[in-house]
């Protein structure tokens, strides 16, 4: 990731925590793009793509002859299914303290349908990636994240896999995902996640198979994500095009 992309990364997080809870959590607009600009150090095309962003994901609205209006009920949505959030920080934002239990992995032979899903032959070598996050130590999130072996470079060890996956595929890999397909649908506990998650077999969780694919549409990575009942309320915003 470049020096730009890095700022503009970083400041975008700073406006929408100013925006949560900072200077402007009790504002109902922003300030203008040239005051906003000079306040932040940036130029105002860079703060233009920081706000197309943020608008992008419906917590500011930008209107001609109004402003930039902070879009509070937005904001009030803890887990936004629409939006990418590391597991721990999603905790978080729930008001729970993360942890990570275990992480642990493991070289297979790809199946056909890990294959079909990375676009690669059946039984190629694969990584295995099992994590576990905690909220107040309660089993809240469990994960398997499946990587084409061939694609991991240089040395590597099990400190590597506990960041969150992108920074093992950024680092090790080359690879960025740009977006993914996600199917989402309730399951209930098998022995497996009943022992994982210390609920009884049959108990409601909600699964989250997803692809990750770069910006040339090559899958990187397929994952499928279990979160625990009774923690999390998640919300999809959807707008009317």
């Amino acid at each position: 990731m470049d020096s730009e992309k890095t700022q503009s990364k970083t400041i975008r997080d700073q406006l929408l925590t100013s925006m949560r809870t900072g200077e402007y959590a009790g504002c109902e607009r922003l300030p203008r793009e040239s005051v906003l600009a000079e306040r932040l150090g940036i130029s105002r095309t860079q703060l233009r793509d920081i706000l197309s962003s943020i608008e992008r994901e419906g917590f500011i609205t930008r209107r001609h002859g109004v402003g930039t209006i902070i879009n509070r009920h937005v904001f009030e949505a803890r887990t936004r299914m629409d939006i990418e959030v590391e597991f721990l920080d999603m905790i978080r934002q729930n008001g729970y303290r993360a942890d990570v239990a275990f992480v642990r992995v493991s070289e297979d032979a790809a199946s056909p349908r890990i294959a079909s899903r990375l676009h690669i032959a059946e039984g190629s070598p694969i990584l295995r990636i099992t994590r576990l996050c905690t909220a107040d130590e309660r089993p809240a999130i469990f994960c398997e994240d499946v990587i084409e072996k061939s694609l991991a470079k240089g040395e590597y060890t099990i400190n590597d896999f506990k960041q969150p996956i992108f920074h093992f595929l950024q680092e090790f890999c080359s690879a960025v995902p740009y977006m993914d397909l996600t199917d989402v649908r309730p399951v209930v506990a098998d022995e497996r996640l009943a022992e994982i998650f210390q609920v009884s077999v049959g108990s409601p969780l909600l699964n989250m198979d997803e692809v990750d694919y770069d910006i040339d549409g090559r899958p990187v990575l397929c994952s499928n994500e279990y979160f625990a009942d009774g923690i999390f309320r998640h919300t999809v915003m959807r707008k009317k095009l």
